[in-house]
C-alpha cells in the first residue's frame, strides 16, 4: 500500500467517514456507513415497503445503490478525489422486504489513476449481488492538507 494514501487515511479517516455519513441520496435511502478503512467500507440498508419491485422484493435499484456507495466511500477512503468509471452488477438472489441488506467493498489493486474493486452485497448469509467496480483517481484531495 502507498504510503501516502495510509498516511492521509488515518490522518482524515473521521472528516471522510463524516463526509459520507452525511451523503445526501444514501441519508435518503436510510443507508448507513458500518466501516471504513483503507480502501474498503461496509454499508447496510434495511430493505423497507416502498424499496420493493413489482414481484415484491428488494428493487435492483436499491441493491445497486447500496454496492454503489460502498465502492464510493472505499475508495474516496484515502481523501483523494475519486469517481466511477465501470461497474459491472450480478444479481443473484432477492433482497426480501424488513431484511438488512450489507454491501462490503475490497480494494483488488490500485495505481496512480485507477483503482479495481470487489464488492457483495448479502443478507443473512445469503449473497444477494456482486459488483465489479472501476474507479479514476483525480489529482486532488478533498481532505484538508
Amino acid at each position: 500500500m502507498d504510503n501516502k494514501d495510509l498516511e492521509m487515511h488515518e490522518k482524515h479517516v473521521e472528516e471522510i467517514t463524516s463526509l459520507f455519513e452525511n451523503e445526501p441520496y444514501a441519508s435518503f435511502l436510510g443507508i448507513k456507513l458500518v466501516s471504513l478503512g483503507p480502501g474498503t467500507a461496509v454499508a447496510e440498508v434495511a430493505v423497507q415497503k416502498h424499496m420493493l419491485n413489482s414481484h415484491g422484493t428488494a428493487h435492483g435499484a436499491v441493491i445497486f445503490a447500496l454496492a454503489d456507495y460502498a465502492f464510493a466511500a472505499a475508495c474516496n477512503s484515502y481523501g483523494r478525489t475519486s469517481v466511477g468509471l465501470n461497474t459491472v452488477v450480478n444479481f443473484m438472489s432477492p433482497g426480501k422486504c424488513g431484511a438488512v441488506l450489507r454491501a462490503v467493498a475490497e480494494e483488488e489493486k490500485r495505481n496512480h489513476r485507477t483503482a479495481w474493486y470487489r464488492i457483495r452485497v448479502e443478507s443473512e448469509g445469503e449473497l444477494i449481488a456482486s459488483m465489479e467496480a472501476m474507479s479514476y483517481r483525480k489529482s486532488e484531495y478533498f481532505v484538508g492538507l
